[in-house]
């Protein structure tokens, strides 16, 4: 029986309110000029999610290891706040140890990755990953491996690192040795009268 758990996680840092929702473009505009270059740099908008809402967490196991400041959640680990929904094999949360805990729904969160086949998803914009981690002392965001992959429809954008610095909205996309790859649909553009 998969072990869930939903509470408010009343998370003290400002970076909270965008997490995971930042991985997604909200503007996929990471400039068609560059999409034969090595690194693609853009800023991205990113979705913010509601504090206010519950976010509810499952897994097949919760371990939380209060002495090491972590809770890991193992086995088909699906994350829901509001529209936006990750999901990922493994995820670990690391906490100040003053910062209240997990179970209480009360901690200071100072990072937070996931590993095995990274999905996020919200609205119509997903992302594909093999690792991720969201710093929120720094406030930053990674997802990383073998294919990066972000899309909105038929708007695909390719290459093997995201990097996004969340208080500014600045993205970068590494190709990693290849070349990035970007996939847009003239379809997809908006149209001002």
């Amino acid at each position: 029986m998969p072990a869930t758990m939903s509470a408010p996680l009343s998370v003290r840092s400002r970076a909270a309110r965008v997490v995971p929702g930042i991985l997604l473009v909200a503007a996929l505009a990471l400039a068609a000029t560059q999409a034969g270059a090595q690194q693609t740099k853009s800023r991205m908008k990113g979705l913010e999610l509601s504090n206010d809402k519950p976010i509810q967490i499952q897994s097949d196991r919760l371990e939380i290891r209060d002495q090491e400041n972590k809770a890991e959640f193992s086995g088909n680990v699906k994350v829901v706040q509001g529209t936006t929904t990750l999901q990922a094999g493994n995820m670990v949360v690391s906490y100040r140890a003053s910062g209240g805990s997990v179970a209480g729904g009360d901690a200071d969160i100072e990072k937070i990755d996931v590993s095995g086949k990274v999905y996020l998803k919200s609205g119509t914009q997903e992302a594909t990953a093999d690792t991720g981690t969201f710093n929120l002392v720094d406030e930053t965001l990674v997802l990383s491996g073998e294919k990066v992959v972000l899309s909105e429809g038929k708007n695909v954008f390719v290459g093997c690192k995201l990097t996004v610095a969340m208080r500014t909205g600045e993205a970068k996309l590494d190709a990693c040795g290849g070349r990035v790859m970007i996939q847009l649909d003239p379809k997809s553009r908006k149209t001002t009268n």
